[in-house]
This record gives structure tokens, C-alpha cells and sequence, in this order.
């Protein structure tokens, strides 16, 4: 069991291949092994998305809230199997009752709290919740698989 105390985002993109402006993990705050983690989001106007999403009146896409739940997951997973800084991949194969109860918008602290609900080596399943403070942003169940990433071109 590793030392989760100071997980910060070096440390996600050690573990994750994503790179601004696609890494939506800022931090983990908890991460229990072969159970849930706890991540967040520091939501800024810089975000690209807020150009077109919408102006006068800033969201983040709901897409983007799922993604983030994603990554978080996909933390949770490599953490969980031992597989940081093997090259493995988490790739997302389904989405399930998403939904979105309240709007994310610049100045927020989205908090991502998923758990497995099914692990298995090479396919698990999650339920993920994004809060901005109490109040519910957006939740739903997913499906990811670990994988070699594709050959090189």
C-alpha cells in the first residue's frame, strides 16, 4: 500500500497519460486501493471550452464532468493494479444513466468521488459522482478497460 498523502498533479501525470489541456485531474485528495478515490478539479475561465460554452455564460460540457470522472477512475485503477508508469492505458468502453443535475462553472472546486463497483484485471466498472461544494454536478456508471496502448505510427 502506497503513500497517498501527497498526490498532487505531478503525480496524476505520472500516472495518467493525459496533458493539458485534456488532464481534468488537478489533485487526489483520497485514494483508497481496490476501493474509491477522491479527486479534484480547480474549474478556471482558462479552460478552452468556456470560449464556446457558452459566452456571457460559462459551463463546463457535461462531456468534460464525465472525463474528469474518467481520469479520476483511471487513477484509481492503475494505483490499484500497480500499474503506474507501466505504459498501460485505462480506455473508457461505456457510459451508463448519466446525468446532470447542476452547472459547473469557472471559480469552482469539482470534486470527484468514484468507486469500483466491478474489478477485474483487464475490464472494471465504476459509479462516479462530480460535487461542486453539497450540491450534486453530475453522476454516472462506467465502464473502463486497461489496455497496451496502440502501436506507434
Amino acid at each position: 500500500m502506497g503513500d497517498f498523502s501527497h498526490y498532487d498533479v505531478r503525480r496524476v501525470m505520472a500516472v495518467l497519460p493525459h496533458r493539458y489541456p485534456m488532464l481534468l485531474v488537478d489533485r487526489v485528495e483520497e485514494l483508497v486501493l481496490d476501493e474509491r478515490i477522491s479527486a479534484v478539479k480547480a474549474v478556471t475561465m482558462n479552460e478552452g471550452f468556456f470560449q464556446g460554452h457558452f459566452p456571457g455564460r460559462p459551463i463546463m460540457p457535461g462531456v468534460m464532468i464525465i472525463e474528469a470522472l474518467a481520469q479520476a477512475a483511471g487513477v484509481l485503477a492503475m494505483e490499484s493494479f500497480g500499474l503506474a508508469g507501466s505504459g498501460k492505458l485505462v480506455y473508457f468502453m461505456a457510459i451508463d444513466n448519466p446525468k446532470f443535475r447542476n452547472p459547473v462553472e469557472p471559480g469552482c472546486l469539482l470534486h470527484l468521488n468514484v468507486q469500483f463497483t466491478h474489478k477485474k484485471p483487464r475490464v472494471c466498472k465504476f459509479a462516479g459522482q462530480a460535487m461542486v461544494g453539497d450540491q450534486l454536478a453530475a453522476e454516472c456508471e462506467f465502464m473502463a478497460m486497461i489496455a497496451d496502448p496502440p502501436p506507434s505510427v
